[in-house]
């Protein structure tokens, strides 16, 4: 059905909760906030890391913001790239499409250099082309500069490719670079607040996702 297939990743091919939530008890009591709450991290998760310390305290201060980052990293870090697990059918998927020769990319606010560990520990780097993470990029989503760098180094137009992501960050990055979308409701986000996106689909897991891309 399409040349490329791009992938978020916190949510949409795995899952790592628990030090994400570690590292935002770390981060935010050690700047003197309360500790969150589980549920209220989760739906940060997705955003960039200064961005979802704002949103979770209504702190600005650069300062602070890049402080939480440092703190957040001390924690979580290590804990990501050795805890973090697929979801069911990720790896499948993944070695699907590359059979089929459909070419893949990770688009993600997550540090690429942690995602790519993460692919090696679970034995599906060579099921992913290329990785595009936080540092790769200025701007991060839904403006669509990591969506047109991936097509740009796969070398496919944006008719051609299919994102898939959990969050309305996602679909709106996809429609800012004018490539087709797919939610995958393994976040936070409830299928009907991706209905201002007209996604192509809407896949409760990534075995549906697998079955709706023919895989």
């Amino acid at each position: 059905m399409f040349q490329a297939v791009c992938f978020d990743f916190d949510y949409t091919l795995a899952d790592c909760t628990d030090s994400i939530v570690a590292g935002f008890h770390y981060g935010l009591t050690c700047l003197g906030w309360p500790a969150p709450a589980r549920e209220a991290v989760r739906g940060t998760v997705g955003y960039l890391l200064e961005d979802a310390y704002t949103l979770l305290t209504g702190d600005a201060d650069p300062e602070r913001r890049a402080r939480f980052r440092a703190l957040f990293t001390e924690v979580a870090l290590e804990r990501q790239r050795r805890e973090t697990e697929f979801f069911p059918g990720a790896l499948e998927l993944l070695r699907g499409l590359k059979a089929q020769g459909v070419k893949t990319a990770i688009v993600s606010t997550k540090r690429g250099d942690t995602i790519q560990i993460i692919l090696e520990r679970l034995g599906a780097a060579d099921g992913v082309d290329l990785v595009i993470g936080s540092a790769d990029v200025k701007r991060h989503k839904p403006d669509p500069e990591g969506l047109l760098a991936a097509m740009e180094r796969l070398g496919v137009r944006a008719e051609e490719t299919l994102f898939c992501g959990d969050t309305v960050l996602d679909a709106g990055a996809a429609r800012n670079a004018g490539c087709h979308f797919a939610a995958v409701l393994k976040g936070t986000t409830p299928a009907e607040a991706f209905d201002p996106f007209h996604p192509e689909h809407i896949a409760p897991d990534l075995w549906d996702l697998a079955r709706w891309l023919g895989v």
